[in-house]
């Protein structure tokens, strides 16, 4: 039988919604999983590191165990996917501002420092961004300001991975039917009826189509660098 190789799945925020989709997807195909998040990840979809991402100093108590895990893995796929959402506008939106760059932004920077000396080629690095990391809506400033720079620090990682065989990508869903997403909306059934009519598909994504899609992404060098838009078919307005 040809050698399978000791593929791993880093992801941050994996214990709900797209990041629970797409560690069970990916524990399907034969990857370990290393979950990170404050809310723990179930014991059979693999190994969870509960750490508070809002912490600027969390790799102080993260790091040695992600070396362990990620020692002598022939293939690494890491997925930074957890974060936060707060209805800010630009009148008031400086205290949160920090907090959200943080988990957001900062958190898988610090992470891409930790895993990548143990990358090799054939892995890759994918972010999760957002329709808005290209646009914006009114009532959602520190969001869409770190969804853009999410975006920005995805193409400067393709360039300064230039020639090690690492590949990286960031995904945009649309809306996707999570947690969320509903907590976003105060769970008003008319609000959700409205965004799912404004794609092709008069729906929302659900969290596995999106895990489909980095599973595509994780085994795609082609795409290296690119921004993909998973979202249906959004109608412009």
């Amino acid at each position: 039988m040809p050698h399978s190789k000791n593929k791993l799945l880093i992801i941050t925020g994996g214990s709900a919604g797209i990041g629970r989709a797409t560690a069970e997807l990916f524990k399907e195909k034969g990857y370990q999983i290393l979950n990170l998040s404050r809310r723990p990840l179930p014991p059979h979809l693999g190994q969870h590191l509960q750490v508070d991402l809002s912490d600027p100093n969390w790799p102080n108590q993260a790091t040695a165990q992600i070396d362990q895990t990620c020692a002598q893995r022939d293939q690494i796929t890491l997925i930074h996917n957890a974060a936060i959402l707060r209805k800010d506008r630009l009148q008031a939106a400086s205290a949160e501002l920090a907090k959200v760059f943080q988990v957001n932004l900062i958190a898988a920077q610090q992470l891409n420092e930790i895993v990548l000396p143990h990358m090799r080629r054939d892995s890759a690095i994918l972010y999760i961004g957002s329709t808005l990391s290209e646009k914006a809506v009114p009532g959602a400033l520190s969001y869409t300001a770190s969804k853009h720079a999410l975006l920005g620090l995805m193409r400067a990682s393709c360039q300064d991975l230039m020639g090690s065989g690492i590949h990286t990508a960031c995904l945009c869903p649309g809306f996707t039917d999570t947690q969320m997403l509903r907590d976003h909306l105060g769970g008003d059934p008319k609000i959700i009826e409205q965004i799912a009519a404004a794609n092709s598909y008069h729906r929302l994504l659900t969290p596995k189509e999106i895990a489909q899609t980095l599973l595509f992404a994780a085994a795609t060098p082609a795409i290296n660098g690119s921004l993909i838009h998973a979202n249906l078919g959004q109608r412009e307005t």
